[in-house]
């Protein structure tokens, strides 16, 4: 397993996100296998400096529901943290399968 820096200074919230789950996953190496969980250790740096593009802080919602009736909500996008928002974008990215959670807990985040 190795170690990535990524420096988040003005790179889009996506791209950046695409990025690391490359990384995260190992297809960078020469005997990625879907099925097998070779990937690397990631920490992003200067994650508040990421960038939106549009108006995607004041018109994306991201929706959530308990399971009772009437309970869902939609939470505008300004009221996440960017962290939080790299978080999901890379696991809105990753293979919903059992290996997504060990690929997400070696994504770090540093001030």
């Amino acid at each position: 397993m190795e170690t990535y820096n990524i420096d988040a200074k003005d790179k889009v919230l996506g791209r950046l996100a695409t990025e690391i789950v490359l990384l995260l996953r190992g297809k960078n190496k020469p005997d990625f296998m879907p099925n097998k969980d070779s990937g690397n250790i990631v920490i992003v740096k200067n994650i508040e400096d990421i960038k939106i593009t549009g108006d995607k802080l004041e018109k994306k919602t991201y929706f959530k529901h308990t399971g009772y009736i009437g309970s869902e909500k939609f939470i505008p996008m300004k009221e996440f943290s960017k962290q939080e928002l790299l978080r999901k974008a890379v696991l809105g990215m990753l293979p919903k399968n059992k290996l997504r959670k060990q690929q997400i807990n070696r994504l770090k985040f540093e001030k």
